[in-house]
């Protein structure tokens, strides 16, 4: 009875850190896309601002793998910030797999 507690807990801290990883980098790049979009920044100042936040919240290796570009959407320009990370294990168990978000601004032009 005491190991299914055990493994039962340890599932769900798994899901709630898997979670909390997504959400956060998912907010990073939304945070970046938004800074890159400013007129007077570009793609690369949204990617390094990702890369900060990714870092500070929940660690470097997360903000590895940050690209930012163009995109058309709906007739509109607007920035992406895609992050792929290694998907969170609390143990030597778990999938060994990466998640990948987007976050999406639209671009701000000059006066």
């Amino acid at each position: 009875m005491g190991v299914l507690l055990i493994v039962l807990v340890l599932g769900v801290m798994q899901v709630a850190f898997a979670l909390h990883v997504r959400n956060t980098v998912a907010a990073a790049a939304a945070e970046g896309a938004r800074y890159a979009a400013n007129a007077d920044r570009g793609i690369e100042d949204g990617v390094l601002r990702t890369r900060a936040v990714v870092s500070e919240a929940v660690g470097s290796r997360y903000a590895r793998d940050v690209i930012g570009g163009t995109e058309i959407i709906d007739g509109r320009e607007t920035v992406v910030i895609e992050v792929t990370a290694p998907l969170p294990v609390l143990g030597p168990f778990g999938p060994s797999r990466t998640l990948t978000v987007r976050g999406h601004a639209l671009l701000e032009t000059a006066p």
